[in-house]
């Protein structure tokens, strides 16, 4: 019985030597497990670039409504809906049967007023000159002059008739007040259209060079002229602002745009202010209505911070980073960032200088786990080859 009770006791020690040893996280013989080699980054007080991110709202560079300036029956649409256009392109061919009818009947009228004007303008020729041998009274002649100012008035009013007669009648073939896209028909063939009602016929929009529209709180304009005001800010001698605009899925717009206006009065019920960037739009990404978010580079933060690309891991709900202590050992970061630039995420909040940021290498460790810092910075992996 004894013999048996020491030999348990025996098989119960050897069990917890093997579990501490499994607890020191040793290898299969026993041995510790080295500490994971990473590179890193001290984080530097530095000029980074002010990035602010805003959402925005696309707009046409030009906008124009189409609508109906002369009476009548839609007979042709001439454009394909959606299609580019120029400007003076023909849109709608309206009948003009009736609008030629005018323009004779005002030529009619035209003649008729020269004839008259003629006749007495040839009338007054030959009283002036029986006026001045006394044969007709001063004020027959005077009479004479009358008519023929009124044969003249009446001419430039016959004229004019013809004017717009032919105006209306040009304004049967409707054609595109400026280039652009040009939006869905409103009216079919066989519709009657208004010029009085100003009937509503298409839309054109100019989309090359293609306007975003920024809302910025009030209160963030005023921190940011505070900051230039105090000097942590700098913007330089050159005020334009550049800015980055992201695409759904996170994809960039290949080329900046400026900011062209800033509204100086506040919108009293949202306490914004209006921002205009401008953008080159060739291919047509940028569509009115559509929603984007842009990058603003405002300038320069005098003692700002930022980490490369690569040290950065970014979650649904959060940017982190993994940092070294003084045990080096690896710890999480939890941080704020504030735009690309560079190759580089500037970092508004959650890091101070002379943190430790673990640029190559994090991915293969865990927070808590012992780390050893290499001088050199561990190279990229190359692609495998399909």
């Amino acid at each position: 019985m004894q013999s048996l009770g020491w030999m348990a006791r025996a098989w119960l020690l050897a069990a917890v030597a093997l579990g501490a040893g499994c607890g020191r996280g040793g290898g299969p013989d026993g041995t510790e497990r080295p500490p994971t080699l990473v590179a890193v980054e001290v984080v530097k007080a530095q000029a980074v670039p002010n990035l602010v991110e805003l959402p925005g709202r696309v707009e046409a560079s030009r906008s124009a409504e189409v609508r109906a300036r002369a009476d009548g029956i839609v007979e042709r649409q001439l454009y394909v809906d959606g299609a580019e256009v120029e400007a003076n392109a023909p849109l709608f061919q309206i009948d003009p049967r009736d609008l030629q009818a005018r323009v004779q009947q005002a030529r009619a009228s035209l003649a008729s007023a020269r004839a008259a004007k003629a006749q007495t303008s040839s009338l007054r020729a030959r009283l002036s000159m029986l006026v001045q041998r006394k044969a007709v009274s001063v004020q027959e002649y005077e009479s004479a002059q009358a008519s023929f100012r009124q044969a003249d008035a009446a001419l430039m009013e016959a004229q004019a008739a013809v004017d717009r007669a032919q105006l209306q009648l040009d304004h049967a073939t409707v054609r595109a007040p400026i280039k652009g896209r040009t939006g869905r028909a409103q009216v079919s063939e066989g519709a009657l259209v208004s010029a009085a009602a100003a009937t509503l016929l298409t839309r054109i929009d100019q989309v090359d060079p293609a306007f975003v529209i920024f809302n910025p709180s009030n209160i963030s304009m005023n921190a940011l002229e505070r900051g230039v005001s105090e000097g942590r800010i700098d913007v330089g001698d050159n005020r334009q602002v550049k800015v980055t605009i992201l695409l759904d899925g996170g994809e960039r717009l290949a080329a900046p745009g400026v900011v062209d206006f800033s509204e100086t009065a506040i919108d009293p019920a949202t306490g914004s202010r209006t921002l205009r960037a401008r953008f080159a739009n060739p291919d047509g990404r940028l569509l009115p209505g559509q929603f984007v978010r842009g990058i603003l580079a405002l300038g320069s933060i005098r003692n700002g911070t930022s980490l490369p690309e690569r040290a950065i891991q970014v979650g649904e709900d959060e940017a982190s980073v993994m940092l070294v202590n003084d045990e080096n050992v690896a710890v999480r970061r939890a941080v704020t960032l504030a735009g690309q630039a560079d190759g580089r995420w500037v970092v508004q909040s959650g890091l101070s200088p002379g943190d430790r940021v673990i640029v190559d290498g994090w991915h293969k460790i865990q927070p808590g786990q012992p780390v050893s810092i290499q001088s050199v910075p561990i190279p990229k992996a190359k692609a495998k080859a399909p």
